[in-house]
């Protein structure tokens, strides 16, 4: 058990966000589940997160020795594209976390890739065989690795950006452009800890895209990733102001309903690491996209 302990001197605003910024080592979300726990108090006492910090106020909390997660291999169906004895490709659902996290011990594709078959070591046990994420909301393809020579050899494709990574995403606003590219670097955001952002200094980011179908109000893209960054697409569709729909952390207030982003990883290119086969794999649109696109309306040039 560790206690932290903050007085307050200049600062004012929420109990939880206060807290957040001056942690960098606790989110904003585990800050309000010690607030909920009542392990967290000001001057002794317990407050609600939206207790409004003053001068003087001394706040402290326990933090529990953090819980060592490991992988469990569960009985959850795979819808595997193509297998062989060094990689899986596998095409993700939508609302599938990709490996076990805080708040995701189990129902993970991870879980369910080693009750599969046996997975790379390379990234421990709570990520085994994980090469490249896509995030719990986004579907599509994504390869893994059986053994450790293939992760090697598929991450280092990666790195040398060997890789083909298309996307279907579907954006708010009609496009005027039929093609682009966005080449903007990505790192935290500096105003939401929880948010990537475009920001001085940070890593490389290129995202070219291409008009697939114009709706009214809405454009169907087909994005080709260069970098492979932490939500690199919602982050650059919503900096050039067309964010992603259905997103629920770049996306608008109000957007289109669903369970998510309208993100599908559908075309993923590799080189098979024993054999130095080129390979290509696509997923189709899954039934949840494509029942949206059907609601929409085309766009014409009289709509204008």
């Amino acid at each position: 058990m560790t206690q932290e302990q903050l007085t307050i001197n200049e600062e004012t605003g929420r109990l939880d966000k206060v807290v957040a910024d001056a942690f960098d080592a606790y989110t904003r979300t585990q800050i309000g589940g010690f607030i909920n726990d009542g392990a967290l108090k000001v001057n002794d006492v317990v407050k609600k997160a939206n207790y409004k910090v003053k001068p003087g106020d001394v706040i402290t909390f326990d933090v529990p020795e953090p819980v060592e997660l490991k992988a469990e291999a569960e009985d959850i169906p795979l819808d595997i594209v193509y297998e062989d004895d060094d990689l899986l490709v596998v095409n993700k659902p939508q609302g599938m976390v990709v490996h076990p996290a805080l708040g995701h011990a189990n129902g993970t594709l991870v879980n369910a890739l080693m009750y599969h078959t046996q997975l790379s070591s390379i990234n421990g046990v709570i990520r085994p065989g994980i090469v490249h994420r896509i995030d719990k909301d986004t579907s599509g393809l994504l390869m893994v690795a059986k053994n450790d020579h293939a992760h090697e050899a598929l991450t280092e494709q990666l790195k040398e950006k060997k890789n083909l990574r298309q996307y279907y995403a579907l954006v708010h606003g009609e496009f005027k452009e039929n093609q682009g590219t966005i080449n903007a670097p990505l790192g935290r955001s500096k105003t939401d800890r929880k948010k990537q952002g475009v920001v001085a200094g940070g890593r490389d980011a290129v995202t070219h895209f291409k008009v697939v179908k114009r709706y009214v109000g809405y454009t169907l893209l087909r994005v080709t990733l260069e970098t492979g960054r932490t939500h690199q697409i919602r982050v650059h569709m919503d900096y050039i102001n067309h964010p992603v729909a259905g997103d629920p952390l770049y996306g608008p207030a109000k957007t289109l309903p669903g369970n998510g982003q309208y993100l599908h990883a559908e075309t993923l290119g590799l080189t098979q690491p024993t054999t130095g086969e080129e390979m290509t794999f696509e997923a189709p649109l899954p039934t949840y996209f494509t029942d949206m696109l059907a609601t929409l309306d085309p766009y014409h040039e009289d709509d204008k």
